[in-house]
């Protein structure tokens, strides 16, 4: 009998250390890492990690899941629905100078192997890589020259999602498509944690959380010492010019408007819900922002108070114009659409040193004569 009995125990252990083997990491050890970006979750286990983009334009849908798993390893049994990607990776097509820059950074350019739109980089290593032949162009990113994407052979193409969007061809090509959706967040912070999920994908890891930290407390340090002055002598800002009879300004959720906020800026559009642009009228902003202390434009041909003139007639009655207090970003030769997405302390410390009057050092707006 007790033989019986010992024989059972034996059997019970042996299927308890089964059941533990094939257990998937996932319930080994989950990690939440992200804390302020909304649109993006993941997962650390001890045998993959799994991102979750969600819809920016479809609340409560994901977008997008991802498995990264080390492609040193085995798929590990068990794993969760997703589109499995081996990191780190090693050829990958990009359509954005924004992550070409940021895969600069995390040391991985290496890693670049085409692009899309190559006309609008001007980084001068993926210009030179172009002109050399070791980075593809291939073709427009609404429709890239799939035979070109085929002879490079990506381990993953990073592109930034639009709503509804199909991609055409590339679809079918069995590439995993990653979902950039970075661009679609609510704050200035939750922009730059994503660099997290750009870390994992390129093997970079702990570089990546070490300088998202380094941001957060940047930041953060900044918007302290912003949040002190007093509303009623905060600096109030205006954003954008009219084109073609529409004025583009961020809406009062949007990560533009945080961000002036935080810097001590006082916004016209704050208690707006939208997060993303209002599209106005040159009316409808010169009676909320006529007397705005500070505007600031984002312009490839707006060098000077008369070129803005030239631009629109009326764009002198503004306060801001008239006391000289315009501030035009030179998109032809500024690197701030790549290095502020996830460098927003960067622009933060930019825009508190306009808003105090202190612009001898700044690296991407300059005064307007």
């Amino acid at each position: 009998m007790k033989s019986i009995v010992y024989l059972i125990l034996c059997w019970l252990c042996l299927l308890a250390s089964c059941r533990g083997a094939g257990v998937s990491s996932r319930e080994e050890l989950n990690d939440s890492v992200i804390t302020q970006a909304r649109l993006l979750t993941m997962e650390r286990t001890a045998h993959y990690t799994l991102v979750t983009v969600k819809n920016p334009w479809r609340a409560g849908e994901a977008l997008h899941r991802y498995v990264l798993v080390p492609a040193d390893s085995l798929l590990p049994g068990n794993l969760p629905e997703g589109t499995v990607v081996r990191t780190p990776l090693r050829r990958t097509l990009v359509y954005s100078s924004v992550h070409t820059a940021l895969m600069k950074e995390l040391g991985r350019f290496d890693a670049l192997a085409g692009v899309t739109d190559a006309q609008y980089f001007t980084d001068a290593d993926v210009v030179g890589g172009l002109q050399s032949g070791t980075i593809a162009d291939c073709g427009s990113s609404m429709g890239p020259t799939v035979e070109k994407v085929i002879e490079l052979s990506p381990d993953a193409i990073l592109l930034s999602p639009y709503q509804d969007a199909t991609y055409g061809q590339i679809t079918k090509l069995d590439i995993p498509i990653i979902e950039c959706a970075d661009y679609m967040e609510f704050t200035p912070l939750g922009r730059a944690e994503w660099i997290k999920f750009y870390g994992e994908l390129l093997g970079r890891r702990a570089m990546a959380d070490s300088i998202y930290l380094a941001v957060e407390k940047a930041y953060r340090d900044i918007q302290e010492k912003c949040s002190r002055h007093p509303q009623a002598k905060r600096t109030k800002v205006l954003t954008e010019m009219v084109l073609s009879g529409v004025w583009n300004v961020p809406g009062g959720q949007s990560y533009m408007s945080q961000m002036i906020q935080d810097a001590g800026g006082l916004y016209p559009w704050a208690d707006d819900p939208s997060t993303g642009s209002l599209n106005l009228d040159f009316n409808q902003v010169l009676a909320v922002a006529q007397d705005a202390d500070v505007w600031l434009i984002k312009s490839f041909f707006i060098h000077s108070l008369a070129d803005l003139k030239g631009a629109y007639s009326l764009n002198d009655q503004f306060q801001a114009y008239q006391r000289r207090q315009v501030y035009v970003c030179d998109t032809n030769e500024s690197h701030l659409f790549e290095r502020f997405p996830f460098h927003p302390e960067v622009l933060l410390q930019e825009y508190a040193d306009i808003f105090a009057h202190r612009t001898q050092n700044l690296q991407f707006f300059k005064p307007t004569n």
